[in-house]
């Protein structure tokens, strides 16, 4: 499939989320729910982007270390570029491009700087599951609907896989040589060329799972991670309850749980499915109008959609990045691994 292909699938699957995200709005309604919202609370909401950005650029940096050395500032402009591309490119295609930006940048592995991106993901699971648990256990009064019941049976299946995720990462980072050879025997029906490569790619690719083998860093991505879903939790919780909509702190908890479902479907910035997540957990289980959580999805996807799309596209300009020379920006290269 070609990416002018997979871009028009995702914009259609964008376009149809949206209209069944408005279905039944009256769009008259939602902008006076806009107009009435409470304007302080949401301005502090958009203000948070900046430290939420600066925890991930941290966060990164740190997972890097067991590969090398990278700069806060280098991992900063590099994600700011990538959440860019995100929003306006299908399948998160800046997730691939960030690493191979900061690889270049820093003189690291692109393949192993990659790999530190796997376990970002699994890191963000951890909290916004553990988060989740504490919301189950403390904010169930709070909610209503017999929906809770599927969310607690998601929440149980979810939390067993990613133990086992994070088992097989901690298995796979400290045996990088033996994959290397499994992957080069498991190869030998390919060209020799061919299967040494993938062999040294296997290699490298693990050796940037490095995290998964050092306590000390894994504590500390971690932190952060319970760092950044806070503050995620937090400006999630100042703009919807901006709206009049009732929600207890641990609520935004819920909430984000469903918005990284939303953003999971393959469409630019997450459109349509971060916006019907957002609604549909609003309003099954805390009770808010239909018009108010249209209104509230909006703003808390554009407050973020917005700064990161322009000081993301500002990065992009100053290093030489457009949209059409993209592709050949993320092509691997033979970078050395820093000492």
């Amino acid at each position: 499939m070609g990416n002018r292909t997979r871009t028009l699938i995702a914009t259609a699957l964008a376009v149809a989320l949206i209209a069944w995200f408005l279905r039944g709005a009256d769009l008259g309604d939602v902008w006076n729910e806009v107009r009435a919202a409470r304007p302080l609370p949401i301005l502090f909401g958009a203000l948070l982007f900046v430290p939420m950005m600066a925890v991930r650029a941290v966060r990164w940096a740190h997972l890097l270390r067991p590969v090398g050395q990278a700069r806060v500032g280098t991992a900063f402009r590099t994600t700011l570029i990538g959440f860019a591309v995100s929003n306006v490119l299908p399948a998160r295609a800046g997730e691939v491009l960030r690493p191979y930006l900061l690889a270049r940048e820093e003189r690291l592995s692109a393949t192993s700087a990659f790999a530190s991106i796997v376990v970002e993901r699994v890191l963000d699971l951890v909290a916004v599951l553990t988060m989740l648990a504490v919301f189950l256990l403390s904010g169930l009064r709070e909610a209503s609907g017999p929906a809770m019941g599927a969310v607690r049976t998601a929440a149980i299946v979810a939390t067993v896989s990613i133990i086992v995720i994070l088992v097989l990462l901690m298995v796979l980072a400290s045996h990088p040589d033996r994959l290397a050879a499994l992957m080069l025997r498991a190869t030998r029906v390919l060209p020799e060329r061919v299967s040494a490569r993938l062999s040294r790619l296997t290699r490298t690719f693990v050796q940037g799972l490095g995290a998964a083998r050092a306590p000390r860093v894994l504590i500390m991505a971690t932190a952060w991670s319970f760092v950044l879903w806070a503050l995620i939790a937090w400006q999630t919780w100042l703009v919807t309850t901006a709206f009049g909509i009732q929600l207890p702190a641990t609520g935004a908890f819920l909430l984000q749980a469903f918005g990284v479902i939303g953003v999971a479907v393959p469409t630019p910035g997450g459109v349509g499915g971060y916006h019907e997540a957002f609604r549909l957990g609003v309003t099954t289980f805390f009770g808010a109008p239909n018009d108010a959580a249209i209104s509230a999805a909006l703003v808390l996807h554009g407050i973020n959609f917005v700064p990161t799309t322009l000081v993301g596209g500002v990065f992009m300009v100053r290093a030489g990045l457009n949209i059409w020379n993209l592709r050949a920006a993320v092509q691997p290269e033979e970078v050395s691994i820093a000492p």
